[in-house]
């Protein structure tokens, strides 16, 4: 009961908006903390892209996008250092401190001039800096976000890599989804997660993980839990991978008519993304782990432009 529970919550999409706690990117990203404000350990960033405040520094706040993380690199710097009169710094800071931005990043080491270091002060505003240039910290900083931001589901079932390939197997409880990704990882593949995988939507492709208090535990019926990092090794495990295509295991119905050529390519969607579908009918004396492991290579075959149904179709109609 309590595990029919577990995987009824493991299954829940994930409605609520998704934030990055900001202590979280100064840790990933190991940024110094320059100021800190009252409310840091609070502040959460919501958007994945960043902002460099040229227009703003210029005093053209209509359009100021101050949810997201703001950097000041080299020629912004330069540009209110030399060009802008002290008061007129002030007015511009004090004005651009009075929206509640995230944080403040100087990129390249720059000193903190006293008047942004006083107004950050002044109205509570975190200010952070690194060391190095601000296109690495932009794209440091937009992969960890973007990642950490995207959209992502959580589904019952199992990721394992398959010659270089990563496959998706579903099925009802009990369809031995656990037993053939037991035995793959026996013939040398590699397991990603078992009974909930974490599916996550970056560029227009699918990643896949496990949750962590259950990465690389494999359930086995009979046995109970198993650990597949220390019974195989740490090459029988892979932390995450892309999915290529989805399997689906099914009990074996005797009236239904299962795709015995394979000219019909079929797909299922996950998070807006069409992936490439088969279903395995399951009955005693058929090696399903063996069926997947021909599949993936089968998979593989298709992505390189050959099909063997569309050849022996070709053959046939010659």
């Amino acid at each position: 009961f309590m595990k029919k529970i577990f995987l009824i919550f493991l299954i829940m999409r994930v409605n609520m908006e998704k934030s990055v706690q900001l202590k979280d990117l100064v840790e990933n990203l190991e940024l110094e903390v320059v100021y800190e404000s009252d409310d840091y350990d609070k502040i959460e960033i919501k958007f994945n892209e960043v902002n460099r405040p040229g227009l703003q520094l210029c005093g053209f706040f209509d359009t100021f996008p101050y949810q997201r993380i703001q950097i000041i690199g080299q020629p912004e710097h330069e540009y209110y250092d030399k060009h802008l009169p002290f008061d007129e710094r002030r007015n511009v800071f004090d004005k651009f401190f009075s929206y509640p931005i995230p944080a403040l990043i100087y990129s390249y080491g720059i000193s903190i001039p006293y008047e942004v270091y006083s107004l950050a002060k002044k109205h509570n505003r975190t200010i952070l800096r690194v060391d190095y240039g601000t296109t690495k910290l932009i794209s440091r900083m937009s992969e960890f976000l973007e990642y950490e931001l995207s959209e992502e589901i959580r589904i019952h079932g199992g990721l394992l890599e398959v010659f270089g390939m990563g496959i998706l197997i579903i099925g009802k409880s009990s369809i031995g989804k656990s037993e053939t990704a037991l035995e793959l990882i026996a013939r040398g593949h590699r397991l990603v997660a078992d009974d909930a995988v974490n599916i996550k939507k970056i560029d227009n492709k699918l990643y896949g993980d496990s949750p962590e208090n259950i990465r690389h535990f494999l359930e086995i019926r009979g046995l109970g839990i198993l650990d597949i990092e220390r019974l195989y090794g740490s090459g029988a495990i892979k932390r995450s991978t892309d999915i290529d295509f989805v399997i689906e295991l099914e009990n074996w119905i005797e009236d239904k008519e299962y795709d015995r050529l394979g000219l019909d390519d079929n797909f299922k969607n996950i998070l807006g993304i069409e992936l490439p579908y088969i279903v395995i009918p399951v009955k005693p004396g058929r090696n399903i782990a063996l069926i997947v492991e021909v599949a993936a290579r089968n998979m593989r075959q298709k992505m390189y432009g050959y099909n063997a149904a569309e050849e022996l179709n070709r053959r046939i109609m010659e």
